[in-house]
């Protein structure tokens, strides 16, 4: 049977689309099976950090996506009088990946702006009402069963990727099991239209009150939330009842400024997949690992896993690297949600504290850091990628390299381009790169290096020797990706692989 195309992702919400995006850019021909017709049009996500913007940015989707979003310069924790127990200051600032910090966005939006860009990739297709049913898996490839508007279709795919959801058809049929990180809370969630932006916060905040722990965070433009925590003993019907939801929202003090849009109960989980690849099938997004919503990074997971896989699928579907590199999909993916799914489930677990006598031993507990200056300044730094594909001998492997930004706004991964780059210190006077060059400059003298190879999605290979690099790069893979390295300096001077 002939394929129909190189990669079927199933699943077409901000994962799915970005994945088939960064595969249709790299000529790969991908089709996303979507059973919902439209978009869903409530928001659920409402926060995307300066890496995942990076990765927006090179699915042509980022400079729409900021015109919405709203950036708050601090998150704070407030015990139940309004005292600060920890605050994080500079979300608004230019994070490494060459956007600010944190971006406070409205989903649909995003999800919008990701489709149009999909709409524009010659080689990707979005099939809406598309409904998976089943599939067989064999050593060359997949068959699935849809079923669609104009009845059964099967699609024949060198590979499958479910970027399904939490409750993913895609996993359930591989036989993949879930490892529970054991957090489990539910909570009232109440999105709203924004009047009067006079009279709400100007922070995230996470209200530690034993009596009601509540989230109350900017979202897109227009819109704000608050995330109310059910306690023991009320139903999901109690709590959406609207008289139940103004009695919430009264100490805010926000009637006649804000309309509510949408209420929904949502229980909060931590899991990750116990496999995220089983021959041909991988899992990418909420179909691979769920995390609580308090370090916000819930949809920015799912962007993760869509840029690392993208670059890989396309050099092995082109024959330029053996299969054998989807297997570092997981080892480098996993150990970055489980950081960030542990910071999740400490913050969770400090705003979910129902008992007062635990709240008082907490709140002396950061009134005592505050006082020794002990308390970070911001969450802690995610790990780097430690085993998959990098040179793990050289300085900085498998750190994230920073988007340098030049004076006149350009940034540095538009000069880079898609693929993988090799980038010396000799390089820096050359034409294309002198205006990056003071912060490319800073980084070389940061970590010692002469020369780095940066890989498409923006990690560190290693640095070294530029031949060395590449000789390493090139045994890491079989054979160099698409049609070779990229020389940002010098770009007639590119290697085959």
């Amino acid at each position: 049977m002939a394929f129909d195309c190189d990669v079927l992702v199933i699943g077409g919400g901000p994962t799915g689309v970005t994945l088939a995006i960064l595969l249709a850019q790299r000529g790969v021909k991908v089709m996303v099976a979507e059973k919902e017709p439209d978009i869903y049009p409530l928001p659920r996500a409402a926060h995307i950090d300066h890496e995942c913007m990076r990765i927006l940015q090179e699915a042509g989707a980022a400079d729409e996506v900021m015109k919405t979003s709203r950036c708050a310069s601090r998150y704070d924790f407030l015990n139940a009088r309004g005292e600060i127990l920890l605050r994080f200051e500079g979300a608004d600032r230019i994070g490494p990946g060459g956007w600010p910090a944190a971006n406070m966005i409205h989903q649909p939006s995003v999800e919008a702006a990701l489709r149009r860009s999909l709409a524009m990739q010659g080689s990707a297709s979005l099939c809406s009402e598309w409904e998976l049913t089943s599939f067989d898996a064999d050593g060359e490839g997949v068959t699935a069963r849809l079923a669609a508007p104009g009845g059964e279709r099967l699609v024949r795919a060198r590979y499958l990727v479910g970027a399904d959801g939490a409750r993913s058809p895609v996993r359930k049929a591989a036989s993949i099991t879930f490892e529970d990180l054991n957090f489990e809370e539910p909570w009232l969630v109440v999105d709203v239209f924004v009047d009067d932006y006079a009279r709400l916060p100007t922070a995230n905040l996470q209200i530690c009150n034993p009596e009601r722990p509540t989230t109350c965070v900017l979202m897109g433009e227009g819109r704000h939330r608050w995330e109310f925590m059910i306690l023991p003993g009320e139903t999901a019907d109690q709590v959406s009842d609207n008289a139940f939801i103004d009695r919430l929202l009264e100490p805010w003090k926000v009637k006649g400024a804000v309309r509510i849009e949408r209420t929904a109960v949502y229980t909060f989980r931590a899991r990750i997949a116990r496999e995220w690849r089983k021959g041909r099938v991988l899992l990418a997004g909420d179909a691979a690992h769920q995390t609580p919503p308090f370090a916000g990074q819930g949809m920015c997971s799912g962007l993760r896993d869509a840029a690392n896989l993208a670059w890989k699928l396309a050099a092995v579907v082109d024959g330029n690297a053996d299969d054998r590199l989807l297997d570092t999909y997981q080892p480098e993916r996993e150990p970055n949600v489980r950081a960030t799914i542990a910071m999740a489930i400490m913050m969770g677990r400090m705003v979910c504290t129902t008992s007062k006598w635990s709240a008082f031993l907490r709140d002396m507990k950061f009134k005592l850091g505050r006082m020794l200056g002990k308390l970070p300044a911001g969450p802690p730094g995610y790990p780097p990628i430690t085993e998959g594909l990098i040179d793990p001998g050289s300085a900085a492997a498998g750190s994230y390299f920073p988007q340098a930004i030049a004076a006149s706004g350009e940034r540095f991964d538009a000069c880079r381009g898609r693929d993988y780059c090799l980038l010396s210190r000799a390089d820096l006077a050359g034409q294309s790169v002198a205006p990056f060059a003071a912060q490319l400059g800073a980084w070389f003298d940061k970590t010692g290096a002469d020369a780095v190879l940066i890989r498409p999605d923006h990690y560190v290979f290693g640095t070294g020797h530029p031949e060395a690099l590449m000789q390493s790069w090139n045994r890491a893979i079989s054979h160099g990706p698409r049609g070779g390295w990229v020389d940002v300096a010098h770009p007639a001077r590119g290697h085959a692989g």
